[in-house]
C-alpha cells in the first residue's frame, strides 16, 4: 500500500516516520515544495530502517506530483500558519489555495486516493476538498477529533493516575480551541465513569486543558505540536490500510446527522478501507447538544470566508 504525505515540515515528516515505523505501507511519498527538502528528510528516515526495523520504502520529490502516482491514501499537511497582522480571511484565502492546487495534483495521478485533511483551519479545508472535488464524501477526512482525544487522555490519566491504555474517551466538534467538545459524561477509565472518579470542578479543568492543549504547546515550543499529530495521521493511516472498522473521531460532511448540514466537523465515524463507513450519532446530553450547535454555528462562520473560492 503507498501512501503520500504532502509537506515535510515537523508534521509531515513525523507523519512519514510513524507510518514507516508502524511497517503497515510498503511505501511512503513526502512531497514538498522547498526544493530538496523532502528528499532529505525521505533519506535521513532511510537511514534509520536498520534500527527501528521497518522495510517501508521512503522517498522524497519536489513539487514532482508524478511519484505520487497510484498512492491510496494521500495526506495534506501543507499550509502557513496565521502570521502577525494577517486577517483570519487572508490565512484561510493563502491555505484554501495550497490545499485546493495540492489536492487537485494528487488526484490527478490518484484518482482513487483517501484524501486525509490536517492543513489548518482543519474542519473548512476539508470542507473545501468536499465542495471542489467530485469524490464520494466518504474518501475525504479531516484529521483532528483523533489528535484532540489523545490530549483529552492524557490529561484524565493525569488527574487519574490511570494508565492512558485503559482509557476511553472522546472529543467531538471543531478542532479549535473554542469549537472542540470534550465529552467528559461519555469517558470511561478501566470501565467506570469518569464522572465517579473526578469532581465537578476536575472534570471541568480537565476539559479546559483539553482545550488549550495544541495552545500551551504552541506557547512552550514557539511552534506547532507535530509528535502527537504525526502520530494521529498515522493511527488514522493504518485504521484505513488495515480495515480496522474502528470507531474514531473525524471531520467529515454532515448531510442531516446531529441536525447538522452542509459542514465538515468532528464525529464519530466507523473507519475502513474505503475510508469512512457511516457516521455514529452519540446520545448527546443537553449541554453537550447545545455545545456541539455552538460549535457547528463556529465552523459554518469560519466556511464563510471560503466565499468565491469553491
Amino acid at each position: 500500500m503507498k501512501v503520500t504525505v504532502v509537506g515535510a515540515g515537523a508534521v509531515g515528516a513525523s507523519c512519514a516516520e510513524y507510518i514507516a515505523i508502524k511497517n503497515f505501507a510498503s511505501e511512503v511519498v513526502i512531497l514538498d515544495i522547498k526544493d530538496g527538502f523532502a528528499e532529505g528528510k525521505a533519506m535521513d528516515l532511510m537511514q534509520t530502517a536498520s534500527l527501528n526495523n521497518f522495510d517501508t520504502k521512503i522517498t522524497g520529490t519536489t513539487n514532482d506530483y508524478s511519484k505520487t502516482a497510484n498512492s491510496d491514501i494521500c495526506v495534506i499537511t501543507s499550509g502557513i500558519p496565521r502570521k502577525p497582522g494577517m486577517t483570519r480571511e487572508e490565512l484561510i484565502g493563502i491555505n484554501a489555495g495550497i490545499v485546493k492546487s495540492v489536492s487537485e495534483n494528487l488526484l490527478k495521478y490518484s484518482p482513487n486516493a483517501i484524501i486525509v485533511v490536517v492543513s489548518n483551519p482543519m474542519d473548512t479545508m476539508t470542507y473545501l476538498v468536499n465542495k471542489s472535488f467530485n469524490l464520494s464524501k466518504n474518501k475525504i477526512i479531516g484529521m483532528g477529533g483523533i489528535l484532540d482525544s489523545s490530549r483529552f487522555k492524557t490529561y484524565i490519566s493525569k488527574s487519574t493516575g490511570i494508565d492512558q491504555k485503559f482509557i476511553d474517551a472522546m472529543v467531538i466538534g471543531g478542532h479549535g480551541d473554542t469549537t472542540m467538545i470534550p465529552l467528559t459524561s461519555l469517558a470511561k477509565c478501566d470501565g467506570k465513569p469518569l464522572s465517579e472518579l473526578l469532581t465537578n470542578d476536575d472534570l471541568l479543568k480537565v476539559a479546559s486543558d483539553t482545550m488549550v492543549g495544541g495552545a500551551t504547546l504552541t506557547k512552550l515550543l514557539g511552534t506547532s505540536a507535530w509528535y502527537a499529530p504525526g502520530a494521529s495521521v498515522s493511527y488514522l493511516v493504518k485504521a484505513i490500510l488495515n480495515d480496522t472498522k474502528e470507531t474514531l473521531p473525524c471531520s467529515v460532511l454532515l448531510e442531516g446527522e446531529y441536525n447538522s448540514n452542509d459542514l465538515c466537523i468532528g464525529v464519530p465515524v466507523v473507519i475502513g478501507k474505503n475510508g469512512f463507513e457511516k457516521i455514529l450519532e452519540l446520545d448527546l446530553n443537553e449541554a453537550e447538544r447545545l455545545m456541539f450547535q455552538n460549535s457547528v454555528n463556529a465552523v459554518k462562520e469560519t466556511n464563510s470566508a471560503l466565499s468565491g473560492l469553491i
